[in-house]
């Protein structure tokens, strides 16, 4: 079997309409596995409406302090060291605000303290059309290891792309340029930036930027509500120019796309006649193409 691609959509933050746009390329593309990495907010399956959990796996992360009261002497050591104040004055450790460094676990006198991994969250495998695949994952809250957490997403969506014979996993991945961003992009063929034509817009792109080129990941650029503000949409075609990044397109400020949403559906499925799906069918055609040109410098 030829290898199996991935490309991620990221977003230099929250609300530029990257899941939107992933989840729209996912009703278009074939042969492939969906995978929604954002597993601090996961919402893509909110569009994509999967029909049937397959399977759900727990997720494991950092460890916690947990004090024995039928072991404490109440000597208030763990009290002394934490500090964090987690450990109340009658000796119970409250789990959200430990941050499981182990300080009390170590130094307990009484060693009456247990410091295990807990459950920080679950994967879930579901099926999607067909035999389609959509792979996601939610954390609990308080919980961190979000980077690991994304690992494993990944790790399911390539096993279920094995499996099947998809040779392409779509990543909806998260904001930002944080652990779970760098999770995220790491060892993917291709990096799709959505952004929109403001200041800020233009700040955060370049973080992205500079996180992609640092992988050497080849990068592409979507300007989404292009129409607000043609000034920087110029001024961001120019900067790919200069960065040697692929300029995929622009899809204008939709209002039936908040309409879609509030329906659970694409914007493609809702109306996929309005300017907006146009736009995105279109980038559609040149991502294709630029896939191809992946699988073939591959072969």
């Amino acid at each position: 079997m030829e290898l199996i691609k991935e490309v991620a959509v990221v977003s230099g933050k929250g609300g530029t309409g990257k899941t939107s746009l992933s989840g729209a390329l996912a009703t278009l593309l074939q042969n492939r596995v969906i995978a929604d990495c954002d597993v601090d907010a996961a919402n893509l399956h909110l569009i994509l409406n999967p029909e049937e959990i397959l399977e759900t796996k727990e997720f494991t992360g950092g460890k916690k302090a947990v004090i024995n009261p039928d072991s404490c002497i109440k000597c208030g050591t763990c009290r002394e060291v934490c500090r964090y104040g987690a450990i109340s004055e009658k000796f119970v450790i409250d789990p959200f605000q430990c941050e499981g460094c182990g300080a009390c676990y170590f130094l307990c006198p009484a060693e009456a303290i247990a410091f295990s991994s807990r459950l920080a969250g679950h994967c879930y495998i579901s099926r999607i059309g067909e035999n389609g695949r959509f792979v996601f994952a939610e954390l609990l809250p308080a919980e961190e290891n979000s980077g690991k957490l994304v690992a494993m997403v990944r790790n399911e969506a390539r096993a279920e792309a094995e499996k099947a014979g998809n040779r392409l996993i779509l990543i909806d991945g998260p904001p930002g340029i944080g652990c779970t961003v760098i999770s995220s992009l790491t060892g993917t063929h291709l990096v799709v930036i959505v952004t929109e034509p403001t200041p800020s817009g233009i700040h955060d792109l370049k973080r992205v930027v500079e996180l992609a080129e640092h992988f050497q990941i080849k990068t592409a650029l979507v300007v989404n509500k292009s129409d607000i503000n043609p000034q920087y949409v110029q001024e961001m075609k120019l900067y790919c120019d200069l960065r040697g990044l692929i300029y995929l397109g622009e899809i204008p400020y939709e209002p039936k796309i908040t309409e879609a949403q509030k329906q659970a559906k694409t914007i493609l499925d809702y109306d996929p006649h309005c300017e907006a799906s146009r736009s995105i069918q279109r980038i559609f055609a040149k991502l294709q193409s630029i896939l191809e040109e992946i699988w073939t410098a591959t072969k």
